[in-house]
């Protein structure tokens, strides 16, 4: 998870002062783990977006970013922020400390509050969606799950975009739940359905459990190491382990990262078994499988996987 890192200012207040908190920022958000950050150092001898010539470097650097940070280390430059998430199109926070008490003169060294206000206007004319999070010590642990659920939703972006998904066989017949209307996924959502019959899933799996591969060897003595199977005979169990392997290879083969199969009754007849423990084992390592050739569920699942 990569998340773009762009602080900004107003020329009004103090730039020693945006300065110094930028850094602060920057060095908690790094000490966070699990997470990359993209700052924009180096584009000018600030590190903050505070002028327009400064736009195009700044969204070309966060091109392959996930999300976009712009805390406001002072009121913050809305027309700017606004360029630049308009022109990267990914997820957006905004966020800025809690005002300090004005100086003594009455100088006021940010009014951050007033300039979140602001840019989240500025955003919405734009046509931009947000998150907000509401002024605090970036040292709150408001700041920190805010941030970290901001992250959980660009991973969700991210794993929306460009999907495919295994569909293993046609609906059962009175599941009518399920009908899904695949034109409609890919022109809407980028969603692409990959279509293979229960019949090449399931000469696969027949061929693995009949040549013993290192693959398969690896499966079962895993299977068998976490749970108990001496209710269910070494064939039986050859067959579970053969039925995971061939969903996952298609998978691999067509580059789906999500798999809905029509899993009673030809399944049985043909393999003689029920999918849910092979189901269980893809979802566990990454690829979640769901019954009755329900798409929408599989695309679900995928979402919530991202999220956590």
């Amino acid at each position: 998870m990569t998340i773009g890192f762009v602080p900004t200012r107003r020329t009004v207040f103090s730039t020693a002062e945006a300065i110094r908190y930028k850094r602060e920022i920057l060095q908690h958000l790094t000490g966070l783990g699990g997470i990359d950050v993209v700052d924009i150092e180096g584009i000018n001898e600030e590190g903050l977006l505070f002028d327009d010539r400064d736009v195009p470097s700044v969204v070309e650097r966060m091109r392959d970013v996930d999300g976009v940070f712009f805390p406001h280390c002072n009121f913050g430059s809305e027309a700017l922020v606004g360029k630049v998430a308009k022109a990267i199109g990914k997820p957006v926070l905004l966020w800025g400390p809690r005002d300090d008490a004005p100086l003594p003169d009455g100088v006021r060294t940010r009014d951050t509050q007033c300039g979140l206000f602001a840019t989240g206007k500025v955003l919405r004319r734009f046509g931009v969606p947000f998150t907000y999070l509401t002024n605090s010590r970036y040292t709150d642990r408001y700041f920190e799950e805010g941030f970290r659920r901001f992250a959980q939703v660009c991973n969700v972006v991210k794993a929306s975009r460009n999907l495919r998904i295994l569909q293993i066989a046609p609906r059962p017949d009175s599941f009518w739940t399920m009908m899904v209307n695949e034109g409609e996924l890919l022109e809407k959502f980028g969603v692409t359905i990959t279509p293979v019959t229960l019949s090449d899933v399931c000469r696969l799996s027949i061929s693995l459990q009949k040549e013993k591969g290192t693959a398969f060897r690896c499966q079962m003595e895993q299977l068998k190491e976490r749970f108990q199977c001496s209710l269910v005979s070494e064939d039986e169990l050859g067959r579970i382990a053969a039925l995971k392997l061939s969903v996952q290879e298609f998978c691999r083969k067509f580059d789906c990262r999500a798999a809905a199969i029509q899993c009673w009754n030809a399944l049985q007849d043909d393999l003689g078994i029920m999918p849910c423990l092979a189901n269980g084992l893809l979802a566990d390592e990454g690829i979640p499988v769901t019954c009755e050739t329900d798409i929408h569920g599989a695309i679900s699942s995928l979402l919530l996987q991202a999220s956590s």
